[in-house]
């Protein structure tokens, strides 16, 4: 049976799930004797299939609308000469409206690859990701994510034009924190259960962006990086003394003094990556000038009781048990 499910080819496109969808109705009918297909029947799927596709290629022709519309961004002003000056707002309006739709299309893994192939994707790299309109920018991010997102030959495509440096940049440092926001979550779709995203954000040291992300202001960015933290060192363990060499413990204790917030949970999991099978991070944490003992003991009585904070607490007092088993409280009994 498993070879059986190897050796099944699975379709592609629209096209190929409803003949898929309609073998297996015929399937399903058990073994009845085999009768030859009506015309009319036959006339009803070829109009069937056609509809389909007729979709499919209406889709293409609205990425190509919207290309064209980004594309006149590159206009030389010689070209424009003798052409009637456009209201800049209502330029950049229509821009974003292309990159709106370009984005909910490309939530189609087939139109993603479409993008790539009509060379969209080069296009949010070499124009819009620096775009002097914030609102250009983040759309750009926005739609390189929804591109690589589960899609290998995307995501190889865009690390090959170098997309990652660009997009950790704009998470450090871009002056707009939606455009911050949507290169991390573009970051997010280029690392995660990429092997070769995942090489190229050591090479840049995305570590240390996602550091410098949970000390930010923008409460959107501080989750987004710590959960990426979190992910990253779940799903490579490998990292942890890379981490733990960048003083990363000290920063996420500092992190939890901050004024309590929900992403917190995200930092409490990631201590707790970073002690379990890891000896400098467990060294880290029980190192008594980092008072990272009494922090726990106090965030636990806050976060207890607390339903929709459970979670947190658990990763709480995991850390305590890691960390300080069998050294003495002061909570009578009453951690548990």
């Amino acid at each position: 049976m498993a070879e059986d499910r190897q050796d099944r080819r699975y379709p592609q496109n629209l096209q190929g799930v409803l003949q898929l969808a309609v073998e297996a109705g015929s399937a399903a009918e058990g073994p009845a004797p085999i009768e030859p297909m009506s015309e009319e029947r036959k006339t009803w799927l070829r109009e069937a299939l056609a509809e389909v596709c007729k979709g499919q290629m209406d889709e293409v022709e609205q990425m190509k609308q919207c290309l064209a519309v980004l594309r006149n961004e590159g206009t030389s002003t010689s070209e424009r000469e003798g052409e009637e000056e456009r209201d800049e707002e209502e330029d950049e309006d229509e821009r974003e409206s292309a990159f709106e739709m370009l984005s909910e299309l490309c939530e189609n893994l087939d139109n993603a690859r479409d993008l790539m192939i009509l060379g969209g994707l080069e296009l949010c790299l070499s124009q819009y990701l620096c775009h002097v309109q914030s609102g250009l920018r983040w759309r750009a991010a926005q739609l390189i994510a929804s591109c690589a997102q589960n899609m290998p030959q995307v995501q190889v495509h865009l690390l090959s034009m170098g997309a990652l440096p660009k997009l950790l940049q704009l998470t450090d440092s871009d002056p707009h924190p939606t455009v911050r926001v949507k290169a991390l979550y573009a970051v997010s779709c280029l690392v995660r259960e990429q092997e070769a995203g995942l090489q190229a954000f050591l090479s840049h040291d995305g570590f240390s962006v996602l550091m410098r992300g949970m000390q930010s202001e923008n409460e959107k960015l501080r989750t987004k990086s710590a959960f990426l933290l979190l992910n990253l060192l779940t799903s490579h363990p490998e990292q942890k003394d890379t981490v733990v060499s960048m003083g990363m413990v000290q920063q996420l204790v500092s992190v939890l003094r901050t004024p309590h917030s929900p992403f917190h949970e995200h930092v409490l999991g990631a201590l707790c990556c970073l002690v379990e099978d890891c000896p400098q991070g467990l060294k880290d944490c029980t190192n008594p000038a980092l008072g990272l003992e009494e922090l726990l003991r106090q965030r636990s009585r806050e976060l207890r009781g607390k339903e929709e904070s459970q979670e947190e607490l658990d990763f709480c007092e995991h850390l305590r048990g890691m960390c300080f088993r069998g050294q003495p409280s002061d909570d009578n009994g009453m951690d548990r």
